[in-house]
């Protein structure tokens, strides 16, 4: 099967498209043919070696872990899907492999893609969509009603969660760039703040929860402005939020939490709910072909995406 991998940690054009062999499917796991995948920033962070110490030095590696595709076999052990069923999901980043004509993955965490939507489109929605759903129902515990800030709105977890808020009623401010405002007022945000012109961490108005989505502001610089029992919610762990995560833990009043996506099927299937119910679109910013993914690497490492990176691979 063609997929892009890399032989060593490095830049973009470490990637390569080549020929690799098949995966082959366990007894409780599915063989997809992989219609299309996206870009994470995390997918680029492993590719330059900052999470080797987990990732090791086992190569060839093949890059990414968004998966839209259609299931051609399933294990003897697999119940809820058979050939044919079209399905959606990501695999763990740490071992990649969606950047590639054929996956396996483990019946325990697809599920059934959304139908009114495409590949592309689809293969957009896990890491991204689960993080900003689990980050505000599961640790925010957003309710009606609730103040939340989305800081990073224009990105691919930005986006999601504006909208994942909104549907939930919430009162959502997003915080982007002046070029992005429109976007990000066009996903449902009751308020867009400039980060250039306004600094949200010095204003007067309180948040029941913050999501920061891009990792630029800590607990510290956002405590001042969270409501008495606020969270903050962090999509990037770093060593200046550690020490309230771990004490806040303990403690009652202000939180301060760090999101790591699970690919729940059930959570997934809410995903397509809300898709095919219109109270969610995937946006794509650009899609690259299979044989074009280093160049979707380089464009994701601007960080100026709005929205998602797609990669279609053809059937």
């Amino acid at each position: 099967m063609k997929a892009v991998a890399y032989d060593r940690y490095g830049s973009a054009e470490e990637l390569q498209y080549r020929e690799l062999s098949k995966p082959i499917a366990k007894s409780n796991e599915l063989l997809v043919r992989v219609r299309a995948s996206s870009v994470n920033p995390v997918d680029w962070k492993i590719r330059q070696g900052h999470l080797q110490l987990l990732t090791g030095f086992n190569f060839p590696r093949i890059v990414g872990s968004d998966i839209s595709g259609v299931v051609v076999e399933v294990g003897s052990e697999v119940t809820k899907f058979q050939p044919g069923d079209e399905v959606y999901t990501f695999l763990n980043p740490i071992a990649g492999g969606a950047c590639a004509e054929c996956a396996v993955v483990a019946e325990s965490s697809a599920a059934f893609k959304p139908k009114n939507i495409t590949h592309e489109e689809a293969a957009a929605v896990p890491i991204a969509g689960l993080t900003a759903l689990q980050a505000l129902r599961d640790l925010g515990e957003i309710q009606a009603g609730k103040k939340v800030l989305i800081n990073g709105a224009s990105g691919g977890v930005g986006m999601f969660a504006v909208q994942v808020a909104k549907a939930m009623n919430a009162e959502v401010t997003g915080v982007c760039s002046a070029k992005n405002r429109d976007f990000v007022k066009g996903l449902g945000a009751d308020f867009v703040l400039d980060y250039a012109e306004i600094d949200f961490t010095q204003q007067p108005q309180k948040y029941d929860i913050i999501l920061d989505a891009v990792g630029t502001k800590t607990f510290a610089e956002c405590e001042k402005v969270l409501q008495s029992e606020g969270v903050y919610i962090s999509t990037l762990p770093s060593l200046d939020n550690l020490a309230p995560m771990l004490t806040s833990w303990f403690l009652s009043g202000k939180k301060a939490k760090f999101i790591l996506a699970n690919p729940n099927p059930d959570d997934l299937g809410f995903l397509r709910e809300l898709i095919e119910s219109e109270q969610i679109e995937p946006i794509v910013d650009r899609t690259y072909s299979l044989s074009e993914v280093a160049a979707a690497h380089v464009y994701s490492e601007t960080g100026r995406a709005v929205g998602k990176i797609a990669i279609a691979i053809d059937s």
